[in-house]
């Protein structure tokens, strides 16, 4: 493992790195016990402060654990989906809103992720995602219902959707998708759109789902996403000119 002292990036984010792609490569393995504070800083000729915020950063993304005592030291950790989960929504969440990704390009990568698991879920779903399901709908359909809690719960149906297709990998990689991006899209949309419809649209989803039918399952994502961005569009066109007269104000009060 080497760094470069010559580089413009921290020392402490190189030593990370080079620990990290030591534990990618399979030469460090889940269990190995990693060098001392002071082996690694002779290792790369650093001080102690610097390995010790190197291993603050490994240990922030899961990848070391360390352990107290005659025993103890940094160790290589063993990653689990629940725990990268939670990582892959705040690094989606942050691409998201620090990019200015439209809505609609959002919008088409969250559905075409999830349309991917309707032939999975459709398969093997089991009675325990159904009722997750049927639960959610109804919890949408609950009188006086707070717009945060509907939002919330829709995030859960469709997490729920994503789980039935009982693919670790996939839940993972779509955790992002889900919510993240349906979070950032229901602020945009919540104001305007009709609980009904989408209501009719998701338990058109939990049907195809309960009977296998894929591409039942597929159709309704399908018009759900078309919903979904022309509620978008028509919010956005209503927002646009409110936006062009606040600036037209702000700059009549400048003067």
């Amino acid at each position: 493992m080497k760094i470069d002292p010559n580089s413009r990036a921290d020392l402490s984010a190189q030593i990370a790195k080079a620990i990290r792609d030591a534990i990618v490569a399979g030469k460090l393995i889940v269990g190995d016990r990693l060098p001392s504070e002071a082996e690694l800083a002779e290792q790369f000729s650093v001080s102690r402060p610097t390995v010790r915020e190197a291993l603050k950063r490994l240990a922030a993304q899961s990848l070391i654990r360390t352990q107290r005592g005659a025993t103890g030291g940094a160790f290589v950790n063993h990653l689990s989906y629940d725990e990268a989960h939670s990582q892959q929504i705040t690094t989606s969440t942050l691409l998201l809103s620090m990019n200015a990704i439209s809505f609609d390009v959002a919008c088409e990568a969250r559905y075409a992720l999830e349309r991917a698991c309707a032939p999975l879920a459709a398969q093997r779903r089991t009675q325990a995602h159904l009722q997750i399901l049927r639960d959610e709908i109804a919890t949408q359909s609950t009188a006086n219902l707070s717009d945060e809690a509907f939002c919330a719960s829709d995030v859960t149906f469709h997490r729920a959707l994503v789980d039935a297709a009982v693919n670790p990998v996939l839940s993972y990689q779509l955790a992002g998708a889900v919510e993240a991006m349906q979070p950032l899209m229901n602020m945009i949309t919540f104001s305007a759109r009709s609980r009904v419809t989408i209501i009719a649209l998701h338990r058109r989803i939990a049907d195809a789902l309960e009977q296998q039918d894929s591409a039942g399952t597929d159709d309704a994502l399908a018009a759900l996403e078309i919903y979904t961005k022309t509620l978008a569009r028509d919010v956005m066109s209503v927002r646009a000119p409110h936006a062009s007269e606040n600036r037209s104000n702000a700059i009549l009060k400048m003067r």
